[in-house]
């Protein structure tokens, strides 16, 4: 396949590389004016300058570049997979977005990021669901230049766990954006951004980013847990977030798929 990419950090790298091992061609990169280089034929700076015969879109930029692409990509014809779930919490955007594949006859696909049980989620949610929670700890270096910098001197924790937000997903992907796309993807698979409680915790004793599901309904109940890694070049992105990306890509165009 043929496909565009948005952004060239840390996530965009290892799917560009994980793409071009499985034989896939990357046909463009959409980036803001100010980050094209000089001799970069394939970094392009608006929607209408991408390729007519890409097959698919995979944003690996964030939620502004989600905003700021996402409609006009979709609007015209061009599905889009993204990591930047925690971006529809703003409901503004996601009707956007909605409208927009719908005129483009396009699809928006979500993908799980550095999540899993997803999936059992969504079986759950066919009965009924009666509570949904979620919990993310991450060393205190990994809530740097988020909220969490306002209640906590996270360069001062050498012990202990430390909870800084409490509430709702949508609260939390609002405030938190770089960090609580998880939350978001928990909250779309199961009872929603608004009755999906979040705890977000920096934790000193811990050097890898823990993610807990807890959920309780018709199906019986079920506790998740990862411990995920980061990227090599870049500890706030995590590695199976840009797996995940490349991941939903296959599942998206397989003729078989689970």
């Amino acid at each position: 396949m043929k496909l565009g990419l948005i952004g060239k950090g840390a996530i965009a790298h290892y799917v560009s590389t994980a793409l071009e091992e499985r034989g896939h061609v990357v046909g463009a990169v959409l980036l803001r004016e100010r980050s094209i280089e000089r001799g970069q034929p394939l970094q392009v700076a608006a929607v209408q300058d991408l390729p007519d015969d890409l097959d698919a879109v995979i944003d690996c930029a964030g939620h502004t570049a989600l905003a700021y692409y996402g409609p006009d990509i979709l609007a015209s014809g061009i599905s889009l997979i993204t990591v930047s779930v925690g971006a529809l919490a703003d409901i503004r955007l996601h009707e956007e977005l909605e409208a927009a594949a719908r005129h483009g006859k396009a699809r928006l696909h979500l993908a799980s990021g550095a999540i899993g049980a997803l999936d059992c989620l969504q079986a759950a949610r066919i009965g009924r669901l009666d509570r949904v929670t979620y919990t993310g700890r991450k060393p205190p270096g990994g809530w740097k230049g988020s909220p969490a910098e306002a209640s906590l001197d996270l360069d001062r924790l050498q012990s202990g766990a430390w909870p800084h937000f409490k509430g709702t997903a949508r609260e939390a992907a609002l405030a938190y954006p770089k960090n609580a796309n998880v939350a978001a993807a928990v909250a779309l698979a199961g009872v929603g951004f608004d009755a999906t409680e979040v705890q977000l915790i920096a934790d000193a004793d811990i050097t890898e980013n823990i993610h807990q599901i807890e959920a309780e309904g018709e199906f019986g109940s079920l506790r998740f847990e990862i411990k995920g890694r980061s990227l090599p070049n870049n500890p706030r992105s995590s590695a199976l977030a840009a797996m995940s990306a490349v991941s939903k890509l296959e599942q998206t165009f397989q003729p078989i798929a689970i």
